[in-house]
């Protein structure tokens, strides 16, 4: 039986970002699509689900504490990745059921084990 690879989703704002973010987790065996916005990210899940979505807070528009309360509504498991780092930030997101929270510059391994571990729950 072949099994099908698991999608993860980043949103960033940070270009960047994105590009090293896909390149790890495509190298790491995943399926991986960006998105800039975390409306352009909730526009397409209802045509494809991610599995697991790492999601950066302050972002233009829609922020990133938004984005992961309507994720966490449909079920969708979420890693923050953030360069703004509050206690605030730190609660607000582990309320809203946040599987992780990590700060930029974020450490490949660091990154891959909190998507494997949001994957398990």
């Amino acid at each position: 039986m072949v099994s099908t690879p698991l999608f993860i989703a980043v949103v960033d704002d940070d270009a960047y970002v994105r590009v090293a973010f896909e390149r790890l987790l495509c190298a790491a065996g995943f399926v991986t699509r960006t998105f800039s916005t975390g409306e352009a990210l909730l526009a397409s899940v209802e045509g494809h689900r991610p599995d697991c979505v790492v999601l950066d807070l302050h972002m233009p528009g829609m922020s990133g504490f938004e984005v992961q309360t309507r994720l966490a509504h449909a079920g969708i498991p979420v890693v923050i990745v953030t360069g703004h780092d509050t206690v605030d930030a730190q609660s607000r997101a582990s309320r809203n059921g946040a599987k992780s929270y990590l700060c930029k510059p974020v450490d490949q391994e660091v990154l891959l084990d909190a998507i494997e571990a949001a994957l398990v729950h």
